[in-house]
């Protein structure tokens, strides 16, 4: 079936109403912060929509385009939320629903002069009673528009307050639109790869030196719990590198944020290669951990069947003198009893002394 591209008209932008559900942030709506950006600098207004108007009818430049943009954030909103401002700023159907549902891989997609831009969050948080460190991951989502970014996340982790801080320190820079905003969080999510593959590695060095210590230690779990996180490090860092690839290359970026991209690629590039070489180095500990084990119980085996060997002696003899016998030699005998309890003994003697010099004692 033929899908139609549904977007409104830049006059109903201009002529639009306010959108329902966004008129201030709440504990019950997901809009956590907007804001119109004149010049680099924040211009508040009572709602989303005002600040849409502000920004494409009170200000344009010669050429007839807006001079400014506006910025909004949401975290993990619902659909109908989502929708209201895919009527304000044309968002299309099929990138709303992948902001609503998430589960996206990083991806870079362009619908008209909008492009909807997947990065993966990532997080390392104690998780369970025994505080075990574990990989957790969220989403970010970015529309960004001639004149406008929404921002929408998923999880826990990546929150933008701080890039919006940021940002609005330095007026030149957020000056160039919403190009330094995709800028700002593509980098401050490659950091926060950064951070938690240093993070692993850490724990990596733990399981390295526990493994080839001399006390004896059970660190299979471990190692299969690291691995899983270094697959899920994979899953958000490895797809992005293409998409990042991709925005050095597009007509809306400036120059001068292309070259901040073209950074913030190289440490993902970084990043990507050292958690690519965990695995590299979990294997052989994994390897070696588990000849650990089988040497370990190698040895449990060989003083288990020693002492069965040693412990047969004395059942051996006994079994025979029990048997109750009129005709046995030496049951009659004075002595027959301390003979054979210094048979026992002298074989028993022989036998440990003959396994502790091959070391299975």
């Amino acid at each position: 079936m033929a899908m139609t591209r549904v977007r409104p008209s830049r006059v109903l932008f201009k002529t639009r109403g306010r959108p329902s559900g966004v008129q201030a942030p709440n504990r019950d709506s997901a809009v956590i912060d907007w804001a119109a950006y004149i010049d680099g600098h924040r211009v508040c207004t009572d709602t989303i929509a005002d600040a849409v108007r502000l920004v494409r009818d009170g200000r344009l430049t010669p050429e007839g385009d807006s001079a400014g943009f506006v910025w909004v954030g949401l975290h993990e909103p619902s659909a109908g939320e989502l929708s209201d401002l895919a009527e304000v700023f044309g968002l299309h159907p099929l990138a709303v629903e992948d902001a609503i549902h998430a589960h996206q891989r990083p991806k870079l997609e362009r619908y008209d002069d909008v492009h909807f831009v997947v990065m993966k969050t990532v997080g390392y948080v104690s998780s369970g009673p025994g505080g075990a460190e574990v990989v957790e991951t969220g989403e970010i989502m970015l529309f960004c528009g001639p004149d406008f970014v929404v921002t929408v996340r998923h999880g826990a982790h990546g929150a933008l307050g701080p890039v919006r801080r940021d940002l609005e320190e330095d007026p030149a820079r957020l000056a160039l639109g919403p190009a330094a905003v995709l800028h700002a969080v593509t980098d401050r999510v490659v950091d926060g790869y950064v951070g938690v593959a240093d993070a692993v590695m850490e724990d990596i060095d733990e399981v390295e030196e526990a493994v080839f210590s001399p006390e004896r230690t059970d660190e299979s779990r471990r190692i299969y719990r690291l691995k899983r996180e270094v697959i899920q490090l994979k899953r958000a860092v490895g797809p992005l590198a293409g998409p990042l690839r991709n925005l050095t290359g597009r007509r809306f970026v400036p120059a001068e944020i292309k070259e901040y991209l073209r950074d913030v690629e190289d440490h993902l590039t970084r990043v990507r290669e050292q958690v690519e070489s965990y695995d590299e180095l979990l294997n052989p500990i994994l390897q070696a951990h588990m000849t650990q084990v089988t040497v370990a119980d190698n040895k449990d085996m060989r003083k288990i069947s020693a002492w069965g060997a040693i412990f047969m002696v004395p059942t051996a003899i006994a079994g025979v003198y029990g048997m109750n016998f009129d005709h046995m030699p030496e049951t009659r005998w004075q002595y027959g009893y301390p003979m054979i309890l210094s048979v026992i003994s002298l074989a028993c003697f022989a036998l440990y002394r003959g396994f502790r010099r091959n070391g299975w004692l």
